[in-house]
């Protein structure tokens, strides 16, 4: 039986964000901003259930290589247990150092560096897309015989073990520093200023990267984001948009070798017609701007109560979704990430919002009824969304002129 260690973690991970809210608003450390962390967290519950379509596919590649072509009969000792651990940081950093050296590979990736804050919920910023390619990295394991099982457990715990280190609030921790990837190693690995780029791969151990010789240690103050600030809120958005510069930079490359080259060189390559490979340019402080549009302060109750809705539709589908009906499974991932859309657009302010506002929540009633759910929350349900829509019109009347896009 399989045991998704991650989404049983998602209750702690809460937990452990409201204690780093609280610290930080009694330091007065400003670590966090509603608009950001709603965006961190949306790609979180995105990749939740994006992940639900992917994960038995991907895991059925490790487990056929091991029952089929294993090298080796491999006991579950205890010392089994931790040469697979070593493995998987192993393996996991060649995935994640590739992530960084390969562009299609970035196209995936960027999505984790893309808020310009460093705090918990950046943790659960991830790719909705990742899933699809790191798997491969790891199938070394599967032919030398490591059991499945104990892959996935040791997979997650690796991935668990990353949330902690998306820290300001912890500086040095002495002597673990040279062994432990720590939250001051992991802010190096965030960081968009140029010494910054490219270090600190690690998953749990830094030695990989003392070894391989990307380690760099925490110096001047970190800026946080990537080298082309994404400036949007929007999670689709967030996981396309790199692509599309992709896209656009091989269709302006007249030669098939540099339409190849723009998805396997390193971030940064482009053909010498368009100028050759730029660097990340140095940060100027006196000009640094986070990406911070203005919404309505009377919007933040709105998109709170829309936020939980899609939390708590798709925290309802990522643990029941293996007794629903595919359909029902596939509109309720749709809904919610319909909802985070929203979330996103209202604190951008766009002006396209307001018809794809009323579109989700007709939607989402329409979704209720047509599947047949306990009553209780077919009522509970169906009175949010015809609150929200009463709710949503005021605000409208209030505020009729969003910004065009």
């Amino acid at each position: 039986m399989k045991v998704d260690y991650i989404a049983l973690s998602v209750p702690v991970f809460f937990i452990l964000i409201g204690i780093e809210l609280a610290y930080n608003f009694y330091k007065r450390l400003n670590y966090y901003r509603l608009n950001d962390s709603i965006a961190n967290l949306s790609q979180g519950i995105g990749q939740q259930l994006t992940g639900i379509f992917m994960k038995t596919a991907l895991f059925f590649g490790y487990k056929y290589i091991f029952e089929h072509w294993r090298l080796f009969e491999l006991p579950k000792t205890i010392w089994i247990w931790i040469l697979l651990f070593i493995g998987v940081d192993f393996f996991y950093y060649w995935f994640h150092r590739m992530s960084h050296q390969v562009n299609a590979l970035w196209a995936a990736h960027i999505v984790h560096h893309q808020s310009e804050e460093y705090n918990l919920t950046v943790a659960l910023r991830q790719s909705w897309f990742q899933g699809w390619f790191s798997w491969v990295f790891y199938l070394p394991l599967a032919f030398v015989g490591f059991d499945p099982v104990m892959f996935l457990t040791l997979s997650s715990f690796n991935t668990l073990y990353q949330f902690w280190i998306h820290t300001r609030a912890i500086k040095n921790m002495g002597f673990l520093e040279y062994i432990l990837n720590t939250p001051s190693h992991h802010r190096v690995h965030h960081g968009s200023n140029p010494k910054y780029i490219d270090k600190n791969h690690a998953g749990t151990l830094i030695i990989w990267d003392r070894i391989f010789g990307t380690f760099q240690k925490e110096e001047e103050e970190v800026y946080y984001g990537i080298t082309k600030p994404l400036a949007s809120w929007n999670p689709v958005w967030a996981n396309l948009h790199y692509w599309d510069d992709l896209v656009k930079t091989a269709k302006q490359s007249p030669k098939i070798s540099d339409k190849i080259k723009v998805f396997i060189k390193p971030p940064g390559w482009f053909p010498s017609h368009l100028g050759g490979f730029q660097s990340a340019p140095e940060i100027n402080p006196l000009t640094y701007q986070k990406y911070n549009p203005a919404y309505q302060s009377k919007l933040i109750g709105y998109v709170l109560v829309q936020f939980l809705v899609a939390l708590a539709a798709g925290s309802a589908i990522l643990f029941s979704y293996h007794k629903m009906e595919t359909m029902a499974v596939v509109s309720g991932s749709f809904f919610t990430i319909f909802t985070l859309i929203t979330c996103g657009a209202l604190l951008e302010q766009k002006a396209w919002q307001i018809k794809f506002e009323y579109f989700r929540l007709i939607f989402g009633i329409l979704l209720v009824l047509v599947f047949k759910f306990a009553i209780g929350y077919q009522v509970i349900f169906v009175a949010i969304q015809l609150i929200s829509v009463i709710w949503f019109f005021n605000l409208q009347k209030a505020n009729p002129n969003p910004d065009e896009d």
